[in-house]
Protein backbone atom coordinates (compact mmCIF):
# COMPACT_ATOMS: atom_id res chain seq x y z
CA UNK A 1 0.00 0.00 0.00
CA UNK A 2 1.50 3.28 -0.99
CA UNK A 3 0.20 5.43 1.79
CA UNK A 4 0.94 8.84 0.15
CA UNK A 5 -1.43 8.11 -2.39
CA UNK A 6 -3.51 7.35 0.76
CA UNK A 7 -3.07 10.72 2.63
CA UNK A 8 -3.40 12.98 -0.62
CA UNK A 9 -6.99 10.96 -1.39
CA UNK A 10 -8.20 11.77 1.75
CA UNK A 11 -7.11 15.06 2.11
CA UNK A 12 -8.57 15.63 -1.13
CA UNK A 13 -12.09 14.19 0.08
CA UNK A 14 -11.92 16.03 3.16
CA UNK A 15 -11.35 19.60 1.41
CA UNK A 16 -13.40 18.70 -1.07
CA UNK A 17 -16.57 18.09 1.51
CA UNK A 18 -15.72 20.71 3.40
CA UNK A 19 -16.01 23.30 0.76
CA UNK A 20 -18.95 21.98 -0.70
CA UNK A 21 -21.00 21.93 2.83
CA UNK A 22 -21.22 25.81 2.44
CA UNK A 23 -21.36 25.96 -1.24
CA UNK A 24 -24.51 23.02 -1.83
CA UNK A 25 -26.68 24.68 0.73
CA UNK A 26 -27.85 27.75 -0.84
CA UNK A 27 -27.65 26.00 -4.06
CA UNK A 28 -30.29 23.30 -3.18
CA UNK A 29 -32.56 25.74 -0.80
CA UNK A 30 -32.51 27.85 -4.35
CA UNK A 31 -33.21 25.28 -6.70
CA UNK A 32 -36.44 24.07 -4.33
CA UNK A 33 -37.89 27.19 -3.38
CA UNK A 34 -37.38 29.20 -6.08
CA UNK A 35 -40.17 30.24 -8.47
CA UNK A 36 -37.94 30.95 -11.59
CA UNK A 37 -39.21 29.37 -14.36
CA UNK A 38 -35.61 28.78 -15.45
CA UNK A 39 -34.63 26.97 -12.83
CA UNK A 40 -34.74 23.97 -14.11
CA UNK A 41 -31.74 25.11 -16.57
CA UNK A 42 -29.59 25.30 -13.41
CA UNK A 43 -30.79 22.16 -12.16
CA UNK A 44 -29.60 20.25 -15.54
CA UNK A 45 -26.23 22.48 -15.18
CA UNK A 46 -25.63 21.12 -11.26
CA UNK A 47 -26.79 17.43 -12.25
CA UNK A 48 -24.40 17.38 -15.53
CA UNK A 49 -21.39 15.63 -13.82
CA UNK A 50 -23.52 12.59 -13.36
CA UNK A 51 -23.78 12.18 -17.28
CA UNK A 52 -21.03 13.63 -18.34
CA UNK A 53 -17.36 11.77 -19.50
CA UNK A 54 -15.11 12.59 -16.23
CA UNK A 55 -12.16 13.42 -19.21
CA UNK A 56 -14.96 15.84 -21.11
CA UNK A 57 -15.37 17.28 -17.81
CA UNK A 58 -11.49 17.44 -17.24
CA UNK A 59 -10.79 18.81 -20.42
CA UNK A 60 -13.06 21.64 -19.58
CA UNK A 61 -11.85 22.12 -15.98
CA UNK A 62 -8.11 22.72 -17.22
CA UNK A 63 -9.61 24.76 -19.98
CA UNK A 64 -10.59 27.10 -17.66
CA UNK A 65 -7.99 27.12 -14.96
CA UNK A 66 -5.15 27.32 -17.76
CA UNK A 67 -2.50 29.98 -17.86
CA UNK A 68 -4.60 31.67 -20.98
CA UNK A 69 -8.03 31.65 -19.01
CA UNK A 70 -9.17 34.46 -16.72
CA UNK A 71 -9.38 32.56 -13.89
CA UNK A 72 -5.86 30.62 -14.54
CA UNK A 73 -4.34 34.34 -15.14
CA UNK A 74 -6.28 35.31 -12.30
CA UNK A 75 -4.64 32.74 -9.61
CA UNK A 76 -0.98 33.15 -11.43
CA UNK A 77 -1.02 36.94 -10.18
CA UNK A 78 -2.37 36.67 -6.76
CA UNK A 79 -0.43 33.19 -5.74
CA UNK A 80 2.25 33.51 -8.16
CA UNK A 81 1.49 29.36 -9.69
CA UNK A 82 -0.23 27.73 -11.65
CA UNK A 83 -3.07 25.38 -11.01
CA UNK A 84 -3.18 22.66 -13.95
CA UNK A 85 -1.20 19.70 -12.58
CA UNK A 86 -1.36 20.87 -8.98
CA UNK A 87 -3.46 19.84 -5.85
CA UNK A 88 -5.31 23.29 -5.92
CA UNK A 89 -6.74 22.29 -9.50
CA UNK A 90 -6.85 18.93 -8.13
CA UNK A 91 -9.38 20.13 -5.41
CA UNK A 92 -11.49 22.65 -7.94
CA UNK A 93 -12.44 20.17 -10.08
CA UNK A 94 -12.85 17.74 -7.70
CA UNK A 95 -15.55 20.37 -6.43
CA UNK A 96 -17.07 20.51 -9.88
CA UNK A 97 -17.36 16.64 -10.00
CA UNK A 98 -18.89 15.92 -6.71
CA UNK A 99 -21.29 19.22 -6.64
CA UNK A 100 -24.25 17.07 -7.70
CA UNK A 101 -23.52 14.16 -4.95
CA UNK A 102 -24.21 16.83 -2.00
CA UNK A 103 -26.77 18.90 -3.97
CA UNK A 104 -29.37 16.39 -4.83
CA UNK A 105 -29.12 14.96 -1.35
CA UNK A 106 -29.98 18.42 0.17
CA UNK A 107 -32.77 18.54 -2.51
CA UNK A 108 -34.47 15.68 -1.22
CA UNK A 109 -34.28 16.66 2.30
CA UNK A 110 -35.47 19.94 1.79
CA UNK A 111 -38.46 18.98 -0.32
CA UNK A 112 -39.83 16.66 2.34
CA UNK A 113 -39.79 19.70 4.68
CA UNK A 114 -43.68 20.09 5.10
CA UNK A 115 -44.33 23.62 3.89
CA UNK A 116 -47.03 24.64 6.42
CA UNK A 117 -44.02 24.25 9.35
CA UNK A 118 -42.20 26.87 6.76
CA UNK A 119 -45.25 29.45 6.09
CA UNK A 120 -46.31 29.29 9.95
CA UNK A 121 -42.06 30.10 10.67
CA UNK A 122 -43.21 33.42 8.36
CA UNK A 123 -46.35 33.87 9.21
CA UNK A 124 -44.44 34.62 13.10
CA UNK A 125 -42.30 37.44 11.11
CA UNK A 126 -39.34 34.76 11.65
CA UNK A 127 -36.86 35.93 8.39
CA UNK A 128 -36.09 33.41 5.74
CA UNK A 129 -32.64 33.11 6.92
CA UNK A 130 -33.85 32.32 10.36
CA UNK A 131 -36.42 29.93 8.85
CA UNK A 132 -33.76 28.43 7.22
CA UNK A 133 -31.45 27.26 10.31
CA UNK A 134 -34.39 26.51 13.10
CA UNK A 135 -36.62 24.70 10.98
CA UNK A 136 -35.34 23.56 7.11
CA UNK A 137 -31.83 22.56 8.29
CA UNK A 138 -33.01 20.65 11.84
CA UNK A 139 -35.40 18.71 9.74
CA UNK A 140 -33.19 18.17 7.00
CA UNK A 141 -30.03 16.40 9.10
CA UNK A 142 -30.50 12.87 7.55
CA UNK A 143 -30.00 15.04 3.76
CA UNK A 144 -27.16 16.79 5.15
CA UNK A 145 -25.50 13.57 6.38
CA UNK A 146 -25.71 11.54 3.23
CA UNK A 147 -24.49 14.60 1.14
CA UNK A 148 -21.64 14.57 2.94
CA UNK A 149 -21.01 10.60 3.14
CA UNK A 150 -21.87 10.70 -0.78
CA UNK A 151 -19.28 13.48 -1.42
CA UNK A 152 -16.00 12.08 0.66
CA UNK A 153 -16.97 8.28 -1.16
CA UNK A 154 -17.23 9.98 -4.77
CA UNK A 155 -14.19 11.89 -4.11
CA UNK A 156 -11.72 8.94 -2.88
CA UNK A 157 -12.61 7.15 -6.24
CA UNK A 158 -12.36 9.57 -8.36
CA UNK A 159 -10.13 8.97 -11.70
CA UNK A 160 -10.78 10.31 -15.16
CA UNK A 161 -11.11 14.18 -13.83
CA UNK A 162 -8.03 13.75 -11.41
CA UNK A 163 -6.00 12.24 -14.29
CA UNK A 164 -7.01 15.16 -16.72
CA UNK A 165 -6.44 18.04 -14.15
CA UNK A 166 -3.86 16.50 -11.76
CA UNK A 167 -1.81 14.40 -13.93
CA UNK A 168 0.05 11.35 -12.24
CA UNK A 169 2.78 13.28 -10.04
CA UNK A 170 3.85 11.33 -6.58
CA UNK A 171 3.50 13.24 -3.96
CA UNK A 172 1.50 15.94 -5.02
CA UNK A 173 -2.05 14.25 -6.91
CA UNK A 174 -1.33 10.97 -7.58
CA UNK A 175 -4.61 9.29 -5.66
CA UNK A 176 -5.41 6.10 -4.86
CA UNK A 177 -7.74 5.45 -8.06
CA UNK A 178 -4.30 6.05 -9.84
CA UNK A 179 -2.08 4.28 -7.75
CA UNK A 180 -4.47 1.30 -9.13
CA UNK A 181 -4.09 1.98 -12.57
CA UNK A 182 -0.47 2.43 -12.53
CA UNK A 183 -0.24 -0.76 -10.80
CA UNK A 184 -1.98 -2.79 -13.21
CA UNK A 185 0.02 -0.84 -16.12
CA UNK A 186 3.01 -2.43 -14.69
CA UNK A 187 1.51 -5.59 -13.95
CA UNK A 188 1.91 -5.66 -9.99
CA UNK A 189 -1.88 -7.18 -9.92
CA UNK A 190 -1.33 -7.72 -5.99
CA UNK A 191 -0.69 -4.56 -5.22
CA UNK A 192 -3.35 -3.03 -7.51
CA UNK A 193 -5.89 -5.85 -6.08
CA UNK A 194 -4.58 -4.54 -1.86
CA UNK A 195 -5.87 -1.12 -3.41
CA UNK A 196 -8.81 -2.12 -4.46
CA UNK A 197 -9.72 -4.30 -1.80
CA UNK A 198 -9.68 -1.30 0.09
CA UNK A 199 -11.82 1.18 -1.88
CA UNK A 200 -14.18 -1.94 -2.22
CA UNK A 201 -14.53 -1.95 1.16
CA UNK A 202 -14.85 1.76 1.68
CA UNK A 203 -17.59 1.70 -0.57
CA UNK A 204 -19.67 -1.29 0.83
CA UNK A 205 -19.11 0.45 4.51
CA UNK A 206 -20.67 3.92 2.94
CA UNK A 207 -23.94 2.24 0.77
CA UNK A 208 -24.45 0.02 4.03
CA UNK A 209 -24.40 2.73 6.31
CA UNK A 210 -26.67 5.28 3.87
CA UNK A 211 -29.36 2.24 2.83
CA UNK A 212 -29.61 1.87 6.64
CA UNK A 213 -30.41 5.17 7.11
CA UNK A 214 -33.37 4.50 4.55
CA UNK A 215 -31.84 7.23 2.64
CA UNK A 216 -32.67 8.13 -1.07
CA UNK A 217 -28.84 8.13 -2.29
CA UNK A 218 -29.53 8.41 -6.24
CA UNK A 219 -31.36 10.95 -7.16
CA UNK A 220 -30.46 12.82 -10.21
CA UNK A 221 -33.97 15.38 -9.84
CA UNK A 222 -35.70 14.96 -6.41
CA UNK A 223 -39.83 15.43 -6.77
CA UNK A 224 -41.98 16.88 -3.96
Amino acid sequence: MNWDTVAITLKLAFMTTLILLPLSLPIAYWLVYSQRKWKFLAEAVVALPLVLPPTVLGFYVLVAIGPWSPLGRFYETLFGSRLPFTFGGLLFASILYSLPFAVQPLMAAFQSVDRRLIEASWTLGVSKLETFFRVILPMSVPGLITALVLSFAHTIGEFGVVVMVGGNIQGVTRTMSIEIYDRVQALDYAAAGQTSLVLLLFSFVVLTLLYSMHQQVWRVFPKP
